[in-house]
């Protein structure tokens, strides 16, 4: 089978970049349809943040009212949903991208998305945008989240027992708190008081106990889960081409309020046009699927088990 060279040195068969089949990203999509899709709005940002913000504390409030093993564990799954959410919500205020007013994406980003989950804007904003700037090449910092994909079977299980018994967690607790700038963990050290203020007043500060369950033993393996849908099962992460090294997972309802929040599944959208809202990301896709510009491409797959599929290698 014949080869293409790519700009990083390596070769993928000609069958997985389609050449001339594929169709540009001009003629599907118009400098006035983007100007559309980019534009902001700071009603739009705090509607996606209260709704994420109202299922947190539905969460609590399940366990609370309804106390047993299984409104617990629901609220569990909920809560850690929504700690990712709130990671994306530190992604999107990074990108200045989920509200109009810059001054909100500042104070959002640092001190509800990034001290929720105890990173740093402006840290978090310098490696992210270098791995927008490098994706397709050995430069991306986050190639080493999924250089090994796809895995064996065996492997994959292993990832996800070690996740969801809590290894991964305490390993990356562990490196966080070594040496604690407090300058920098001053958010995180306010959102986790606040939290257990607004649980003391309504006399259930035991539910404080419910986060961190939810951070210890279900957030890493969403967020595996999010970096193998990302890039773990691009066709090839060191092509520059974004259909080729990106990947997109259309979520159900249910995934959605689990794994994929805030439209984060729409990857491959986002990195072709950063600037577009996360709530403008699913019309996006639309747009583009509508087009053409996804034929003769894997990259969009329906569904986290059918994704997770791709992250096998096959025998």
């Amino acid at each position: 089978m014949m080869t293409t060279p790519t700009k990083s040195g390596t070769t993928i068969p000609q069958t997985e970049r389609p050449g001339g089949a594929g169709r540009k990203l001009s003629d599907c999509v118009s400098r006035d349809a983007l100007r559309e899709l980019s534009r902001t709005t700071n009603w739009q940002g705090a509607l996606m943040l209260g709704g994420d913000l109202a299922l947190l504390t539905g969460a609590f409030a399940l366990a609370i009212v309804w106390t047993n093993p299984l409104t617990v564990l629901a609220a569990i799954l909920l809560i850690a949903g929504r700690q990712l959410a709130l990671s994306i919500v530190l992604h999107d205020c990074a990108h200045k991208s989920l509200f109009r007013t810059p001054a909100l994406n500042e104070f959002v980003g640092r001190w509800i998305g990034g001290a929720a989950v105890d990173v740093p804007l402006d840290l978090y904003r310098d490696y992210h945008l270098n791995h927008h700037r490098h994706a397709g090449t050995d430069q991306d910092p986050d190639q080493g989240l999924v250089k090994a994909y796809p895995v064996t079977r065996d492997s994959l299980r292993r990832k996800f027992v070690r996740d969801l018994t809590g290894q991964t967690a305490v390993r990356d607790l562990i490196m966080a708190w070594r040496k604690p700038d407090w300058g920098q963990k001053r958010p995180f050290l306010v959102f986790q008081l606040v939290l257990v203020l607004a649980l003391a007043a309504v006399g259930a500060v035991w539910a404080y106990a419910l986060w961190w369950a939810a951070r210890i033993f279900v957030y890493p393996a969403i967020m595996r889960l999010r970096n193998i849908g990302e890039h773990g099962v691009a066709a090839n992460r060191h092509d520059t081409e974004p259909r080729l090294n990106t990947h997109t997972t259309l979520a159900s309802v249910l995934e959605r309020l689990l794994v994929a929040p805030n439209n984060v599944n729409f990857h491959l959208e986002h990195h072709m046009f950063a600037a577009v809202p996360p709530y403008n990301l699913p019309r996006l896709h639309r747009l583009l699927s509508e087009r053409g510009y996804y034929e003769g491409y894997a990259c969009v797959t329906r569904g986290y088990p059918a994704m997770l599929g791709k992250a096998v290698q096959s025998r």
